[in-house]
């Protein structure tokens, strides 16, 4: 019976040493597994605060200098508004967009481009999305086509489907889903076909994400110039009906590949211009009139034509509640407004005459 035991007792000792090893041995694992996950968090934290540090460096700079936009914002509870605003003028030299962004494409043309957006509306308008995420597509296909070359034609209804595929999933709380997007395309995308494009283009973007949209701005500016309870800030408090045809106008424009030349903040503060009196524009917007004034008279032809269209009409959507309708993207002929605006555009400039040079006789020596 002792040695019985003995021998039992040399079991047991030997599978509780075993299981000891084998804790240890896991343990030891879950250390270096924990040590890994500590450094990458305090990489990324490091990276946050140089990122932050940057960000203070631009906005003590932008402080500095005479022409910064004073913040139109007011004293906000719960947040420095001086803050907020620095955050969203970084986000206007971080994100850039210019209208050559077609120039390294030569099949393109920026009639295609124009298409495509409109399209885009449209399908934002069928699945009942908010115009930040067609704002937010419009700037990924843009910075997109920037950092691109040689694009071919048959590759761009790809590119701007992914980009409203991705800006949905950011912006929309139930976004459509990638095989409802491959069907709108009728074909022309696979559902293998958008997620392989959406890697690809994230990497484009080095997954900088969030800008300031137009849209963004014109929400801010009109919000401001409406501002009646200051701690309801974020409760829109300005008309549906006027948010709506000025955001009309801002669709038509959008198309036109030359609103690029000028920063959305402008772009946005130039539209509400048509709208409302330059002073409650400057006010709002904390911009100059000189930093608008060439961004009001190229819009002048868009305006003349929105104009001989109907005004905009609220849209009844069946799942979309009465005070979020204003949000939701919507279509017209938008790409028939805009080709009698641009021909308004080009009689304004005038026929062109290269200058005549002068006679052998004129021509010094």
């Amino acid at each position: 019976m002792a040695r019985r035991s003995g021998c039992r007792q040399t079991r047991s000792v030997k599978g509780n040493a075993h299981k000891i090893a084998k804790v240890k041995k896991e343990s030891n694992k879950r250390r270096k597994s924990i040590k890994k996950l500590n450094d990458s968090q305090n990489e990324w934290r490091q990276n946050d605060l140089n990122s932050v540090s940057k960000a203070a460096e631009v906005s003590d700079s932008s402080a500095q200098t005479p022409d910064a936009q004073p913040s139109p914002l007011p004293t906000l509870s719960w947040c420095c508004s001086e803050d907020v605003w620095m955050k969203m003028l970084s986000k206007e030299i971080k994100y850039k967009h210019s209208k050559s962004s077609l120039h390294g494409h030569p099949s393109l043309r920026s009639k295609m481009r124009a298409m495509l957006l409109d399209w885009l509306m449209e399908v934002c308008e069928a699945y009942t999305l908010h115009r930040e995420t067609f704002y937010l597509a419009q700037d990924f296909f843009d910075r997109y086509m920037l950092s691109q070359s040689d694009v071919k034609k048959d590759q761009l209804q790809l590119i701007g489907i992914t980009a409203l595929f991705i800006s949905s999933k950011i912006e929309e709380i139930y976004p459509p889903k990638i095989s409802d997007l491959a069907y709108v395309s009728d074909g022309a995308c696979l559902e293998e076909e958008i997620l392989q494009m959406e890697l690809i283009m994230l990497k484009a973007l080095n997954w900088n994400l969030c800008p300031e949209t137009v849209v963004s701005w014109m929400k801010l500016y009109i919000q401001i110039a409406s501002l009646y309870d200051v701690t309801n800030l974020l409760v829109p408090q300005f008309s549906q009906e006027t948010y709506i045809q000025v955001t009309q106008l801002l669709d038509l424009c959008i198309l036109d590949i030359n609103s690029l030349d000028f920063k959305y903040g402008v772009l946005a503060a130039a539209t509400l211009c048509h709208f409302m009196s330059a002073d409650v524009v400057q006010k709002v917007s904390g911009l100059k009139w000189e930093a608008i004034e060439t961004c009001v008279n190229w819009m002048a032809p868009f305006v003349e034509t929105a104009m001989r269209y109907e005004s905009a009409q609220l849209k009844e959507f069946g799942q979309v509640l009465p005070e979020d309708r204003h949000n939701i993207q919507t279509h017209v002929n938008y790409l028939c407004m805009l080709k009698e605006a641009q021909e308004k555009q080009s009689e304004s400039l005038g026929p062109f005459f290269p200058p005549t040079p002068p006679s052998s006789t004129e021509k010094t020596s």
